[in-house]
């Protein structure tokens, strides 16, 4: 059917231009941010892109919700400025009856934005801590990457080491830079290498020297044959927090706590957004040429900026015990599905709001 194929055609193209931006966004934001961790320590500067992809499918879910809806309001809205609708309704087709159409364009990317949001969603995130806690267990003459300086997980060190042995508890041209209470110091050595004694672990030098500059301005130079610089009691991190998350859905069914049942309206309500912001992008836009056509895009923005911050701040709720997953679930997101089919019901009967303000024609007797 042309007026099937035509909406269609029209949703694929704005979509798809819609998702790439988004994504560029996306991962212009999430590499900078990536780099810094890798900056600080936190992370493996070699993960750096495996971390970057992992963050980005976190977040597909809220650009799929947010492409679909932008799509939607720019089809329409190009069709409202080039006349296009005017003939569509001309010809008997009633505002009602472009949700067909939109809904066999959109039920692939609902379904895939339920599945993201309850499967991808947890699963990339425990991954993305798998990947931070290897790394913090990994002692900070293995973090360092040969020819770069890396600041040690306590903050309290830099390191440079040219490491060319295989084995990774051995470098050679070892430099520390530490601080710590006033105390500087710069240690230089030939090579180094990390021994254990009992549960505390040492870097051991040899061949070098040490440059120490006291709180009072003195400074000291001491060289050495050997010298075993403590690195830290522990290595152990610990297991993950199990935050919620990083959980499973299924876990979180089976753990209801007011935090995992916040988390789980944050994922349920990602997936009955996207159905919900459909409809309501049917029913908003409206193209007035006195405004503009950049007045629906705004409005649009608007909406679904309103829309997933009070999906936040419910899970906030939820997570404090201010309220109950059923009745936020049945107020939010029931009150936006009704919004959105009483607005689409009065643009479908071209009822509008200056109705309530228009006095009745009273006929003259005769």
């Amino acid at each position: 059917m042309l007026f099937h194929s035509a909406i269609r055609k029209d949703l694929s193209r704005n979509f798809g231009a819609t998702v790439v931006v988004l994504i560029t966004i996306v991962m212009t934001i999430v590499l900078i941010r990536t780099l810094g961790q890798a900056s600080r320590g936190s992370v493996n500067p070699s993960e750096v892109m495996l971390l970057m992809g992992l963050s980005v499918l976190s977040q597909l879910t809220t650009i799929l919700s947010l492409s679909l809806f932008v799509a939607v309001v720019a089809s329409l809205s190009r069709m409202y400025a080039d006349s296009e609708m005017v003939i569509w309704l001309a010809s008997g087709q009633g505002l009602t009856g472009f949700l067909r159409p939109l809904l066999r364009f959109a039920w692939p990317i609902l379904v895939a934005i339920a599945l993201l949001a309850l499967w991808a969603w947890p699963w990339s995130n425990q991954q993305i801590q798998d990947l931070q806690d290897r790394y913090q267990k990994r002692n900070d003459v293995e973090r360092v990457a040969p020819g770069q300086f890396q600041e040690s997980a306590g903050g309290k060190r830099v390191f440079f080491i040219d490491k060319d042995s295989q084995s990774q508890a051995q470098g050679k041209n070892v430099f520390v830079y530490s601080q710590d209470r006033g105390l500087e110091s710069v240690t230089s050595a030939a090579s180094g290498q990390v021994l254990w004694r009992g549960s505390d672990r040492f870097l051991v030098l040899s061949q070098g020297q040490q440059l120490q500059r006291l709180p009072d301005g003195e400074s000291r130079l001491t060289r050495f044959e050997s010298y075993e610089l403590l690195i830290d009691s522990t290595i152990d991190v610990g297991p993950s927090n199990g935050a919620s998350k990083q959980l499973s859905t299924w876990a979180l069914i089976k753990a209801p706590s007011p935090v995992n049942l916040g988390e789980l309206s944050w994922r349920v309500g990602l997936g009955l957004s996207g159905l919900v912001l459909l409809v309501l992008g049917l029913a908003m836009t409206h193209v007035n040429p006195r405004v503009g056509r950049s007045m629906p895009f705004v409005l649009a923005l608007l909406v679904f900026v309103v829309y997933y911050n009070m999906i936040n701040v419910g899970q906030n709720w939820i997570a404090n015990g201010k309220m109950q997953l059923l009745p936020f679930m049945l107020g939010l997101h029931g009150g936006m599905a009704l919004l959105a089919g009483v607005w689409l019901s009065l643009r479908h009967q071209q009822w509008h709001w200056r109705y309530l303000w228009r006095r009745p024609v009273s006929k003259a007797a005769p």
